[in-house]
């Protein structure tokens, strides 16, 4: 909707620009050795140390038909009755059928959808649909009764299943995958395979039922128990197919150009597939854990990025081991695909977008919080749908811990010190509808400071000691915020306890004044989270040209001089609207901590041109025949302002046009002019919110790189020249 609150422009526009800029775009190589194929026994290995938590174990045999988009498979389910129950009958999860209609699919890639439809008109809405079929349920060799209704496949039992017993379960289903971008999907040259096929619900002693709840509309719903894993995919051959565990390829004897691709996991939270023909995949071994980045190789010097993702990986893995517990599997995985402003975590696997070549592995936030998952998801599992904190909450807090203790201030503790969510009347103990739209703030941001107030308020032993006791008590296990709140009060004692009780549950909880930043140290913080903002969104384009609009705020950032020059014989209601627009430039100079000169005078421009503004970069407001500046330098505008295709003096002589260009400074080539102007002695009443909102809006680091923009009399966009900025998509009109 339209922006109505004039004053804060600014303020609204650069901080939902750096909040949300910071999750897509993280801001920004040790030697290895070639993997050796994984010992066969590994997985073996993990799921004795804690076979008696394994309760599930899965024989899965499909075949992708890769010219349809079709799944053929069966599974045999081994499942063992550990609760106090006799059970009649027992429940599948089949999130595939989250596909079946665009009122289910979950809202997190519906921006991605629409671009995607945009760029294949041919594909019809029902192509970005999909599900699946349930073709048959038997125990035993005999059939069973089922019903597959609400993404719940429930199979009723011929036999009831007494405490302790165990029972063997045939299931036979299609897939039909859909198109674009979901969970389950696929994309130009990539099968994403989550959720797709039959997964066993948890059962409540407690409650006496199976969790039967649909997929998440808004936020994720993965809530499931360790399991063991076999799965044979069989796919084209030169096809390269991720999954999670020990990894073996055999060709398909029986049909030539095919193969079968097993995948052995034991003691596994769940199992999902990447396929793709043109997959490479970078393999490192480093004492005993095989890390696997499966990429595209379509850029030059991309391996060197992908080995140092890879090095991230071994720095966040060996960090997450000795502060909570030992990372126990011998493989981790990463996929490269096409999702666009996420990142998606599995148990062993992680999902991320394309790597770019402004990316910063080092400082990929984004990254590294899907590693910590494998601790916290993976291997302490939480109904994500009724308690999404224990999941993403320390997720995000160990993202900044590690980023803390690698020296890294803009992602370490201070990104949480600064934060002030206490506006926000939804508790971090929400479930995912109580968070609504806003579970990014619930369960992420007041969820890493809840945590981080109990590690400040005990010290950091202490805090380690109970994260490594939280970690024994419900590794391969699901915990819970009651289970959490325990394992405090018996580490940490009651105190303790009683402050993050308190903290989970009230609406307002904020992080207490004693934990946050000063004022002198929050304004050097946004300072140095701005300048890395530009600095990144500005070399995501190789060869961008110097004449753009947002470069003048990176150069002020980086430390060289900035003026704003007024329009001096300007009448008194254009300078009324030079001083309201010259407010909101300073405000948002202001947030961003820049120093900068406003001169309004001829004397001291004349007194000043040569010298201090032949090295300082331009800012100048007003018409260009009342700008003392713009009429002194108007030659060697001119001549600039071709090189960005700019007809300066039509453009100045346009009747109720205004708009904004900039230029190589005509006194200085590493210095920028940018020239906010109109035609004729003011604007009009109406044009005067829309010309300051278009104004910050060229300048900021979210939108496209503007070189010039000329606007109607109502203040409205008639033309323009810009370049994309690959970011900019994310930031819609409000």
């Amino acid at each position: 909707m339209k922006k109505t609150a004039f004053n804060t422009v600014s303020q609204k526009t650069l901080a939902f620009s750096l909040a949300f800029t910071l999750a897509a775009c993280p801001l920004a190589s040790a030697g290895h050795v070639l993997a050796a194929p994984a010992a066969a026994s590994a997985d073996s290995v993990v799921a004795a140390q804690t076979h008696d938590q394994a309760r599930v174990a899965y024989g899965i045999d499909a075949r992708l038909d890769e010219k349809n988009m079709r799944i053929q498979g069966s599974e045999t389910v081994t499942y063992r009755n550990t609760s106090k129950d006799t059970l009649r009958k027992i429940v599948f999860h089949t999130f595939a059928d989250a596909n079946r209609s665009k009122a289910t699919q979950t809202s997190m890639f519906e921006q991605n959808n629409e671009e995607i439809q945009k760029e294949n008109p041919q594909k019809k809405p029902e192509d970005f649909l999909g599900g699946i079929y349930i073709r048959s349920a038997a125990a035993d060799g005999q059939s069973l009764v089922f019903s597959n209704s609400n993404q719940a496949l429930t199979v009723e039992l011929k036999q009831e299943l007494k405490p302790g017993e165990a029972m063997t379960v045939e299931i036979g289903f299609e897939v039909k995958i859909p198109f674009g971008m979901q969970r389950l999907s696929y994309y130009k040259d990539i099968i994403n395979g989550a959720h797709w096929f039959p997964v066993m619900s948890v059962y409540d002693e407690n409650k006496h039922e199976w969790d039967n709840k649909p997929y998440s509309k808004t936020f994720e719903t993965d809530y499931y128990d360790s399991s063991d894993f076999e799965v044979r995919i069989n796919v084209p051959e030169d096809y390269q197919v991720l999954m999670p565990g020990t990894i073996t390829t055999q060709a398909d004897p029986k049909e030539p150009g095919r193969k079968v691709v097993t995948a052995v996991a034991d003691n596994t939270r769940e199992h999902v597939f990447f396929a793709s023909p043109n997959y490479k995949v970078e393999s490192v071994t480093r004492d005993g854990l095989t890390i696997e980045y499966y990429y595209f190789d379509n850029m030059p010097d991309k391996k060197k990025l992908v080995d140092e993702y890879i090095d991230t990986a071994f720095k966040a893995i060996q960090f997450f081991s000795e502060k909570y517990g030992k990372y126990p599997y011998p493989e981790f995985r990463i996929a490269e695909s096409y999702v666009e402003g996420v990142a998606v975590e599995f148990a062993r696997v992680i999902q991320m977008g394309q790597i770019r070549p402004n990316s910063d592995p080092a400082h990929d936030t984004t990254f590294v919080h899907e590693i910590a998952h494998q601790w916290f998801h993976a291997l302490i599992g939480n109904d994500s749908e009724k308690e999404s904190f224990l999941d993403e909450g320390f997720a995000d807090f160990s993202m900044v811990y590690f980023a803390e203790k690698q020296g890294d201030e803009l992602n370490g503790f201070k990104s949480i010190q600064i934060d002030d969510w206490s506006y926000l009347d939804k508790p971090i103990a929400s479930n995912n509808t109580e968070a609504g739209g806003e579970a990014n703030p619930v369960f992420y941001k007041k969820g890493r400071q809840a945590i981080y107030q109990l590690y400040r308020m005990v010290g950091e032993d202490k805090f380690d000691a109970f994260m490594k006791e939280y970690f024994k008590r419900y590794a391969h296990k699901n915990a819970t915020i009651s289970g959490l709140l325990h394992t405090i009060q018996d580490t940490l004692g009651e105190e303790a306890r009683k402050e993050m009780d308190k903290a989970l549950h009230d609406p307002q909880f904020a992080l207490k004044p004693e934990y946050r930043l000063s004022e002198a140290e929050e304004a050097a913080y946004w300072r140095e989270q701005f300048k890395t903002s530009y600095r990144s969104s500005l070399s995501q384009i190789p060869n961008l040209p110097a004449e753009t609009m947002s470069r003048i705020m990176d150069k002020a950032l980086q430390g060289e001089p900035l003026t704003i020059l007024m329009s001096d014989q300007a009448g008194s209601k254009a300078k009324k609207q030079q001083q309201t627009i010259l407010t909101q430039l300073e405000g948002t100079l202001g947030i961003m901590g820049i120093p900068y000169e406003v001169i309004s005078d001829r004397q001291t421009l004349k007194k000043k041109l040569e010298k201090e503004l032949g090295t300082s970069n331009i800012i100048a407001i007003g018409s260009a025949k009342t700008n003392g500046l713009i009429q002194a330098l108007k030659p060697g505008i001119m001549q600039k302002s071709k090189a960005i295709g700019f007809d300066w003096k039509s453009r100045m002589n346009q009747t109720a046009s205004s708009g904004a260009y900039v230029v190589k400074h005509p006194y200085n080539q590493n210095r920028l002019l940018l020239h906010f102007f109109w035609n004729g002695d003011a604007l009009s009443d109406n044009a005067v919110e829309p010309f300051a909102e278009q104004m910050l809006k060229a300048l900021n680091f979210s939108t496209d790189f503007y070189q010039y923009y000329v606007l109607n009399k109502t203040g409205q966009v008639a033309t323009d020249k810009k370049i994309a900025n690959p970011i900019a998509k994310f930031f819609g009109e409000e």
